[in-house]
């Protein structure tokens, strides 16, 4: 899942207007974001297979550290532990973690059976990737429904509060398309570089979030 992921930290927000975009989209892509850096390193693997899934050339035969269930909840925890030290606000902070480990949730409605519940297993994923019309049903509806949810908690301040959020919301889109339909990367450390874009996005987040305010304000 790609899209689906900000889904989720968009509609977080209304739940914690005083958190900012950017940490709630470093929180649900904590897993992806990770990952590469893992891959770089050798610590973890992953194989191009052109058509092992219908929407997926990746077989992502070995990330324990970064996409295991067992490994994530560690994560959310340590996420959860680092927010409440600075905010002191333990309900941001448990709705922090929990946005960390929902990356496994919504990763096993896409992937085939390859994502770990411990570091080496047992294995479990349902397969959308399978599904051009499931794909773009669950994801599309979990990334426009977070969007919608977003836009009705918050709004703009100024015109940078409207543009600077649809231009994220259509380049993430056009990213969506691109994974979807697009040919797979050459090699693994094509794949990785491109990874390191995520990070991009959450400066762009936080800039968002300065120029929108919550409604209930």
């Amino acid at each position: 899942m790609f899209v689906g992921h900000f889904g989720v930290g968009f509609a977080a927000k209304k739940a914690v207007p005083r958190v900012s975009l950017g940490t709630l989209f470093l929180a649900v892509q904590w897993a992806d974001l990770c990952w590469p850096f893992l891959l770089l390193a050798g610590a973890e693997h992953v194989r191009i297979a052109p058509g092992l899934m219908k929407l997926s050339a990746l077989d992502f035969y070995d990330y324990p550290w970064s996409h295991s269930l067992a490994a994530l909840i560690v994560w959310g925890i340590l996420f959860a532990a680092v927010h409440w030290v600075f905010r002191r606000d333990i309900a941001a902070a448990c709705l922090l973690g929990l946005c960390v480990v929902s990356h496994w949730v919504l990763d096993v409605l896409m992937h085939r059976p390859d994502m770990p519940v411990l570091p080496r297993g047992p294995y479990v994923g349902l397969g959308l990737w399978n599904s051009l019309p499931g794909t773009l049903a669950v994801e599309g509806l979990i990334y426009a429904g977070g969007i919608a949810i977003y836009v009705r908690a918050t709004r703009p301040k100024d015109r940078l509060g409207i543009w600077a959020l649809w231009l994220l919301v259509g380049l993430l889109s056009a990213f969506w398309m691109g994974a979807l339909f697009g040919p797979p990367p050459p090699n693994t450390r094509v794949l990785a570089m491109s990874g390191l874009f995520g990070w991009i996005l959450l400066p762009w987040a936080i800039w968002i979030d300065r120029h929108r305010m919550s409604r209930a304000t």
